[in-house]
């Protein structure tokens, strides 16, 4: 892709390709991806607009260390997406302690797998996704830390995850518990949650949404079949804000992410966005 004259790779591919191919480009090229390959590297940031964007300067570290005149930025796990963008919010305003998160995932985000052949789905729920509580855990806490000297440190967040898949097509349902560090009300949170990503509107993106995050007021949504596409599917869907009686300080809600959208495809352009509007490539 170029933008701006500015050349940018996208990668899809699978994680093994990815960890051979994306270094060649990134000798001279900036590559944006969605494989895992380089997720858990030190000098590695994962950018998500409206969550970790700040992590961004990393990349001359990368650079420096690699060799490289370009750099990778891969994208984070397309089920965190929705998770990380829902509690920046509510962990820059309240502090965030712990999280418990049960997702029901579309059928999509097993992309090539064998795991989930169709008639495995159909009436049914598949209690187990492998590796998928594991990156959940660990991509959370890197997109909510901050960039310190040696990279970027993890928030101090204890992060709980059971990740299911569920017979839907795309869209990424969650039922999310949080222990906030001071007490906040249900009203006080959603009002965090609509302010969310204001300060990226500057920029004027051509794929950011209006909105990165809808609060519904209707207790039957979201739903993946009815708000997956708000936004063209770059708007998380939350609703459902309620107390946790389970926590000190405990908030629960639910909320539904496009997972091929802003999960994946559409969300590596509007990073490309960013960094081309700001200045990065």
């Amino acid at each position: 892709m170029q933008t701006d004259d500015v050349d940018i790779v996208f990668s899809a591919v699978e994680a093994d390709v990815a960890r051979e191919l994306e270094p060649m480009y990134a000798r001279t090229t900036p590559v944006v991806s969605t494989a895992s390959a380089f997720r858990y590297e030190d000098d590695v940031p994962l950018l998500l607009p409206g969550v970790s964007m700040e992590h961004a300067n990393l990349v001359r570290h990368q650079q420096e260390r690699r060799g490289w005149q370009g750099f990778v930025l891969p994208q984070p796990n397309c089920t965190v997406t929705g998770l990380a963008i829902t509690l920046k919010p509510i962990h820059d305003r309240f502090g965030v302690k712990r999280v418990s998160m049960v997702s029901m995932q579309g059928i999509s985000g097993a992309g090539r797998s064998p795991g989930v052949a169709a008639l495995d789905v159909i009436d049914n729920v598949v209690p187990y996704i492998p590796s998928e509580e594991e990156k959940v855990a660990l991509e959370a806490r890197k997109l909510l830390g901050t960039v310190g000297p040696a990279g970027i440190e993890d928030a101090d967040i204890e992060v709980s995850a059971t990740c299911t898949r569920a017979p839907v097509l795309e869209g990424h349902t969650e039922a999310v518990s949080v222990e906030l560090a001071r007490s906040a009300t249900p009203a006080e949170v959603t009002e965090v949650l609509r302010s969310a990503g204001r300060e990226l509107a500057r920029l004027d993106l051509p794929s950011m949404p209006d909105e990165l995050i809808h609060v519904h007021d209707d207790p039957f949504r979201p739903q993946p079949r009815l708000d997956r596409d708000a936004g063209d599917g770059m708007t998380t869907s939350v609703g459902r804000v309620r107390p946790e009686p389970l926590f000190a300080n405990g908030v629960k809600y639910v909320l539904v992410s496009h997972n091929t959208k802003m999960g994946a495809a559409k969300g590596s352009i509007l990073v490309a966005e960013h960094i081309v509007a700001t200045g990065l490539a």
